[in-house]
């Protein structure tokens, strides 16, 4: 059995973890992010000794511990080098951790945890070789090649969303122009429509939709409004998805995988989204006989960040 931590910005959850990637035991508390790094720790403490105190009961055996963390953490002391959000930098997570409970501590960033749970127990199981892209308010991924995580010499590589594709009206916040997240995150959608209307993109249906709403502007409300056929939104989709294909051709000419699985927040486009992309990135494949990548939907939502942290010592 495992126990793993998923780390996000509101709250931390745990769970007991089998080897198949199933969730024996699952808990959860809010992040204290603002208390600084000592607070996260203890509250990290808490939900792990209740696992253990629950394995105990259960007659379980905890072969290690597994964190999930949206930042990068070094592979040789699985400490956390930094996590924004978290305001976290050079942090003995994993220090700390090892001599409190005498266990192999794992650290990942948070969306390769999330491949590796896709990989396990989600639509990538079976897969030798795939990546797992999270379209939400920025654009992360994973990539598994050969059932293991691949992130590089020094654990900095599968920044999916720093691929440059393009150049862009604006800077990604990490400095440069032209980053797959200026194109295909839900801040993306949103900004670039919001460009076309401050450029004099008159489109009444649009604006009449968007009135209703209280003039809220959010990624669902443009794809459904493409849905309809709406022209101002389209064109926003429509540049989404190709920056994106773009860089899903990417992928596929240099790894080959056998799934790109898209998850986070744009993907509750669902099936409309996934059609598009379909029927556009072939254009970007080199090898287009015989091309077999599929693009599909994630599956495991909420759940994926314990079961890929519980398992990170599978895929190491």
């Amino acid at each position: 059995m495992y126990i793993g931590i998923d780390v996000g910005g509101t709250s931390i959850k745990a769970g007991i973890v089998d080897y198949k990637g199933n969730i024996l035991y699952k808990d959860t508390i809010g992040t204290r992010a603002s208390l600084g790094y000592e607070a996260v720790r203890e509250d990290m403490i808490t939900l792990i000794n209740k696992a253990i105190q629950y394995s105990k009961q259960e007659n379980y055996r905890i072969d290690s511990i597994g964190i999930g963390v949206p930042g990068i953490a070094d592979p040789q002391s699985d400490n956390v080098i930094y996590c924004t959000n978290l305001n976290w930098k050079d942090a003995p997570l994993g220090k700390d951790l090892k001599s409190r409970y005498g266990l192999p501590i794992y650290i990942d960033n948070d969306a390769t945890v999330a491949a590796i749970a896709e990989s396990v127990k989600g639509i990538t199981k079976g897969s030798e070789n795939s990546v797992f892209l999270t379209l939400g308010t920025g654009v992360g991924g994973g990539i598994i090649i050969n059932r293991k995580v691949y992130s590089g010499t020094h654990n900095k590589g599968s920044e999916i969303g720093h691929m440059i594709i393009g150049e862009n009206f604006y800077d990604c916040n990490c400095g440069n122009n032209g980053c797959l997240e200026t194109f295909a995150s839900a801040t993306a959608i949103v900004r670039y429509t919001q460009k076309l209307i401050d450029e004099g993109f008159l489109d009444e249906e649009f604006m009449e939709a968007l009135r209703s709403k209280d003039g809220v502007m959010d990624t669902k409300f443009i794809f459904d409004m493409a849905k309809k056929n709406n022209e101002l939104a389209l064109k926003s989709i429509d540049r989404m998805v190709k920056y994106l294909s773009i860089g899903i051709g990417n992928f596929i000419n240099i790894l080959n995988p056998d799934i790109i699985a898209i998850g986070g927040g744009v993907s509750k486009a669902g099936k409309y989204l996934i059609e598009k992309i379909n029927r556009e990135f072939i254009n970007y494949v080199i090898f287009k006989e015989g091309s077999t990548t599929e693009i599909k939907l994630s599956q495991l939502g909420n759940d994926a960040g314990i079961i890929g942290a519980a398992l990170i010592s599978e895929y190491k």
